[in-house]
């Protein structure tokens, strides 16, 4: 891992030059659609070949930008819990089919019976027929789930199985207490909290996962802004935790950046623990979306993209993946408005002109 770490370090030297080459129009397009902190990178399955950080931590205040600087992953948060579960799977401590019940019986006789039979595939791949939730439900209150962090997570996953499920058939079903669900089972099956699981995973990766809000444990830190670019200031929300394999990671560029590289080496065939078709498969394999990512592919090209975005109320993030061209776009904001995610699609066309990708429309 020694080496992984300073070959990182090395490809940002090496290709320092590179950060300019795009950072003007990034930070003009910054400026214009009130983006205060926006971080981008450009990766190959080896090298960086583009990361900057530009603008303010906080609107109207002194503090710069850091390339270190830590944002809220929000949905993106996925990915990494989709693959920590292909892990496990890969280590024979579940299977893609292991039913939730199996693993929590004791809640089975309180949930509807429509939920008897779901998999961790189920909850991850996002076909899981269940309702959405997400952090502006009013329901249930602090006052109804009690405990540390991992029992409130037990027990809101019990109350939300316990709800009518109102959803008409459809192929793919948004939810985010499908994740919640998927990140207990990660739990029961190796003993260890989500939290446990994820920085273990960093530790092996050399990255620094982290959970909640950036500036709640250093102020000098990125805040969030809400779509009036109100800061929001830092505390504890319980719902974030809640939440945690669904949307709570917080993590800096260089370092998402390293578990972006990971995952186009796999695709690529250079990943000692999975075959190119597995990683394929993860990405892939299923219409629409797959295990942690959506997909598509580009109807003028036929290239494949993989990628995530994320938007937990006052960040949004961005991970497009082109295996084909082995390119990966990230780009972070401290901001989440309609107007700043237009401000993000326009960079990332630039950057894929750039480097050799068809952009989105």
């Amino acid at each position: 891992m020694k080496k992984l770490f300073f070959a990182f370090v090395l490809s940002i030297i090496f290709n320092s030059s590179h950060a300019q080459k795009n950072s003007s129009f990034a930070d003009s397009i910054r400026i214009k659609y009130n983006i205060p902190e926006l971080a981008y990178a450009v990766v190959s399955a080896d090298s960086v070949l583009e990361i900057s950080a530009l603008g303010y931590q906080r609107i109207n205040s002194k503090f710069k930008a850091k390339i270190d600087d830590k944002f809220r992953l929000g949905s993106v948060t996925k990915t990494i819990t989709s693959y920590l579960a292909a892990v496990l799977v890969k280590e024979g401590k579940m299977k893609w089919d292991t039913k939730f019940f199996d693993l929590y019986p004791e809640l089975k006789a309180k949930s509807k019976p429509s939920t008897y039979n779901f998999t961790l595939q189920d909850f991850i791949t996002f076909r899981a027929n269940i309702n959405t939730w997400s952090y502006g439900n009013e329901t249930p209150t602090q006052k109804e789930i009690r405990g540390n962090d991992q029992q409130q997570r037990y027990e809101f996953i019990a109350w939300f199985l316990q709800q009518e499920t109102v959803l008409e058939k459809q192929d793919l079903y948004w939810s985010n207490p499908g994740y919640v669900a998927a990140g207990l089972m990660l739990e029961k099956a190796t003993g260890k909290t989500y939290e446990t699981l994820v920085k273990e995973l960093g530790k092996s990766l050399n990255i620094d996962f982290e959970f909640g809000q950036p500036n709640l444990k250093d102020k000098n830190q990125p805040w969030g802004h809400d779509e009036d670019l109100k800061p929001e200031a830092p505390a504890l929300n319980y719902k974030l935790n809640w939440l945690s394999s669904a949307g709570n990671i917080k993590v800096s560029l260089p370092d998402y950046s390293k578990f972006v590289q990971m995952q186009l080496q796999g695709l690529l065939g250079k990943s000692k623990l999975f075959t190119a078709e597995e990683f394929n498969y993860m990405h892939f394999g299923l219409p629409e979306f797959s295990f942690g990512w959506n997909s598509e592919i580009k109807k003028n090209n036929d290239l494949k993209y993989s990628f995530h975005n994320g938007n937990p109320g006052t960040f949004l993030t961005k991970v497009y993946l082109c295996p084909a061209i082995n390119k990966a776009f990230i780009l972070f904001a401290n901001v989440q408005s309609e107007e700043a995610d237009k401000g993000l699609v326009l960079i990332l066309k630039e950057l894929e002109k750039k480097y050799g990708a068809p952009s989105f429309n």
